[in-house]
């Protein structure tokens, strides 16, 4: 049996969904729709195909923390490509399948988005088993979603001929329609682009060598000159930074003879903006998705979500309502879109707020803020059981748990100045009020 390779590509910030999506923690790392994140449910969707032995992700080194705890929660063999640099998906994707290829020659790559949603998994099995199928005869096959409005939000699929095995040719890729174009593209048979691939790592390669060359031979040595750690992959960057910013569409996908489009009738969604949740969200009877400490009265229609305080809405309707510890969005429905445009605010003005979480997450340790006057600033943290951590010069008082300092051990209750930083290991799950002087 010819290997599959999944490989899940995790870039992007998601910023049409803030607050809760920023770049240090980006959407398909968050649970918006159910128990787990977007990313997981990729995994799972894929993990036991046909042939399917490794889960293989792209991304950045800031995010491969956050692949692996997700990830290896879910048990699965993973290799995670650590990029450099983003430079496009065409260089992340021709690294991925100078992996495959270097692992089995023969090797089929099966591209997947992390951030998508699909309310089907075992209709998306389908089409992906007859994706790979055709992309052992040398194509290059995308997933060519059944429209169900006239979405503007998306690129389109003009299908051409009929080709073996169930898929078609493309007629033409064509970007983000108007409404009366988009209506025109469902009219004529056209299919969403949901951005997902089948294809052979030989044939991407060999199609990157002829209009591409530079992210070709770039990738492959980045691969080649890589260094293994554990379950991380970290490309060459030099020979990665030799290669072309391009997108794949760009770069292969609009100017191959070999692309196909696999016709899927899964529901799809990029999770694009907030209304784009509430339509995948399960609504109660007034249409009301809500998530956290939430209580709505003669309200209708409104998304309402909270990791933080308390929200109570009375006699509104049509609102995204999103509440973080440290941010609070609220727009009509209709306006999602538009919220990229107050994060660019936010980013012009300097805001802090635009790019990350007031909690931060690394290592096992969540620092969330608790106070901060001219003289000090207090923060609480919480470690998990084994969690290896810098205290700083200030003053601690550990709340709950066990740490440890050397051959010293601080229990509930104890507090210390300390004059220098101080590496300690949570004995078990700990909290730890720390406290820094200006």
């Amino acid at each position: 049996m010819v290997a599959t390779y999944p490989v899940i590509l995790c870039g992007g910030s998601g910023t049409r969904l803030w607050p809760a999506s920023r770049a240090d923690r980006p959407k398909q790392f968050l649970k918006l729709i159910g128990d787990r994140s977007s990313f997981q449910d990729t995994i799972l969707r894929v993990m036991d195909l046909p042939g399917a032995d490794e889960i293989v992700v792209v991304t950045g080194k800031a995010m491969a923390e956050l692949v692996e705890r997700q990830a290896l929660e879910l048990g699965v063999k993973l290799t995670v490509i650590i990029e450099p640099e983003a430079r496009d998906s065409a260089p992340a994707i021709a690294a991925a399948a100078a992996y495959v290829q270097s692992r089995s020659p023969d090797g089929v790559v099966l591209m997947l988005a992390a951030d998508h949603h699909i309310a089907e998994p075992e209709v998306f099995r389908e089409a992906a088993l007859v994706a790979i199928e055709a992309s052992k005869t040398g194509l290059i096959v995308t997933f060519g979603v059944q429209p169900t409005s006239p979405a503007t939000g998306f690129g389109y699929i003009k299908p051409g001929d009929k080709l073996a095995g169930g898929v078609f040719s493309v007629a033409a890729f064509v970007e983000k329609p108007d409404l009366a174009t988009a209506k025109a593209y469902v009219e004529d048979g056209y299919y969403w682009n949901s951005g997902n691939f089948a294809f052979t790592a030989k044939t991407l390669l060999d199609e990157l060598a002829v209009f591409e060359p530079a992210i070709r031979d770039g990738a492959v040595a980045s691969v080649a000159k890589g260094q293994r750690d554990g379950v991380r992959l970290h490309l060459d960057r030099e020979a990665f930074g030799a290669t072309t910013k391009k997108s794949l569409d760009y770069a292969v996908m609009e100017r191959t003879t070999r692309a196909a489009v696999a016709p899927a009738a899964f529901t799809w969604s990029d999770l694009g903006a907030w209304d784009a949740i509430w339509e995948a969200s399960i609504r109660d009877t007034e249409g009301n998705a809500a998530s956290g400490d939430i209580h709505l009265i003669n309200t209708t229609n409104v998304l309402a979500r909270s990791s933080g305080p308390f929200v109570g809405a009375i006699g509104v309707a049509d609102l995204l309502i999103v509440a973080e510890p440290d941010a609070v969005l609220v727009c009509r429905r209709d306006d999602a879109q538009a919220v990229k445009t107050l994060v660019d605010v936010l980013k012009a003005s300097g805001r802090d707020i635009a790019h990350r979480h007031a909690i931060a997450f690394s290592g096992g340790v969540e620092r969330q803020p608790v106070t901060s006057t001219p003289g000090a600033v207090v923060q609480l943290w919480r470690l998990e059981a084994g969690a290896v951590a810098e205290l700083p010069v200030g003053s601690i008082q550990v709340l709950d748990g066990a740490l440890t300092a050397g051959a010293e051990s601080l229990a509930a209750g104890a507090r210390q100045d300390l004059g220098a930083p101080v590496e300690v290991r949570a004995a078990t799950a700990a909290s730890v009020l720390v406290t820094t002087w200006r």
